[in-house]
């Protein structure tokens, strides 16, 4: 999960990593109260996970809390790269001697984990990798030593930055790695880091990505999530413990496993392509469990899109048999309720017979029992084609 700027200096603050003192606003209002509050020039930033918010005028600098008011209302409801400016971020103006970056993150592909520092900050650092990689400093950490002082002025150092930085700089890296390990980060970066006229080194900026496969351990981390850029379907679904992907077609999928999920997808597509371009509207993998309450959450959040028009349940029976299944199947559409998409069903695996059994007993007028995976794709397809 990437967070937005505000949320990663609030949790730099809570580390002991020096920021500018800031608020966030949602209106001009707001943004006028907030420069009134804090006194002086203030800089108003839109809050946004893309770069280059500058380039894209997202970042001004206002006089007081007239022209922060301007400021933000020519900010609020901007387009950058894609995303649309809901928030801003009015805080105290830095009187900026020099700019540099640093960052902490995971490094896949050496198994381990790396500092990234440069001189040259304030502009993005793939240009700088680009057009002057020997200034950028890559240096591998230890996970079992971590960053100490020492370590952070190796960092420093490495990275050229002048002697009134060093101590300053290193300081600031050692509680940066604390937010790196502490709160579960895959990266934290700070572009610009920078040197004050009055020799102080501030995270002006900061960007964070943390480790969803952690938040078991950080409860907290649900209050950065953003609701409004979640599609209520995929919010709805994870309320309920579902893996749910919504995507832009007509045919649900429910299946168990990701590895046979996966391949329906593929399945689906490539029959649709008989019926007008027919695809998949979800990823919905139940997994091993079956019952009638997982998939009747399973069929509410699928019927729910609007574009679905036809449903294709895809069950491989392993540890949860087939019959189980079925059962549940039966189950969840009574407790679902007035359900009138068609549901193609296909089983096949641990007692695939006693299931289709089940169904086919069961004479459900909107369950559509098919032998083959290939056979369902083709059905699921045709029916939404019909219903569009």
């Amino acid at each position: 999960m990437d967070l937005f700027e505000y949320q990663a200096k609030k949790l730099f603050a809570e580390h002991g990593v020096p920021v500018p003192t800031g608020k966030t606003a949602t209106t001009p209002e707001e943004a006028r109260a907030i420069a009134t509050e804090l006194g002086g020039k203030v800089v108003v930033k839109a809050q946004v996970k893309a770069g280059g918010r500058g380039k894209a005028g997202g970042v001004k600098v206002a006089d007081g809390p007239d022209d922060a008011f301007a400021k933000a209302t020519a900010i609020l409801g901007m387009d950058i790269k894609g995303h649309t400016v809901h928030s801003v971020l009015v805080e105290e103006a830095s009187n900026i001697a020099e700019e540099y970056y640093a960052s902490f993150l995971l490094d896949r592909a050496n198994r381990t984990f790396l500092a990234m520092a440069s001189r040259e900050g304030g502009m993005e650092i793939e240009e700088v990798a680009a057009t002057n990689p020997d200034a950028l400093a890559r240096i591998a950490i230890d996970p079992l030593t971590g960053v100490d002082a020492a370590k952070a002025r190796e960092i420093a150092v490495a990275a050229k930055l002048p002697e009134a930085a060093l101590a300053g700089a290193a300081e600031l890296l050692v509680k940066l790695w604390t937010v790196f390990v502490k709160s579960d980060a895959t990266l934290v970066e700070v572009n610009p880091l920078i040197l004050t006229a009055d020799g102080r080194v501030i995270a002006l900026d900061g960007k964070v990505s943390l480790d969803e496969n952690a938040d078991f351990r950080h409860p907290e981390n649900a209050a950065f999530v953003d609701v409004s850029a979640v599609d209520p379907l995929e919010q709805k679904a994870k309320e309920k413990g579902l893996n749910y992907v919504k995507l832009e077609g007509e045919v649900g999928i429910i299946g168990n496993g990701a590895g046979l999920v996966m391949s329906t997808l593929d399945v689906v597509t490539y029959a649709g392509e008989e019926f007008g371009g027919k695809r998949p509207a979800n990823f919905l993998d139940i997994g091993g469990g079956a019952s009638a309450e997982v998939m009747a959450n399973g069929l509410s959040i699928i019927l729910g899109d609007p574009s679905v028009k036809s449903v294709f349940v895809n069950i491989f029976g392993g540890i949860t048999s087939c019959d189980a299944v079925a059962n549940g199947i039966v189950q969840a559409l009574k407790i679902v309720g007035d359900v009138t998409t068609p549901l193609v069903v296909r089983l096949d695996g641990n007692n695939a017979e006693e299931g289709r059994r089940i169904l086919k007993e069961a004479n459900l007028s909107v369950v559509k029992p098919v032998d083959t995976m290939d056979g369902a794709a083709k059905l699921a397809a045709e029916l939404a084609a019909a219903a569009a």
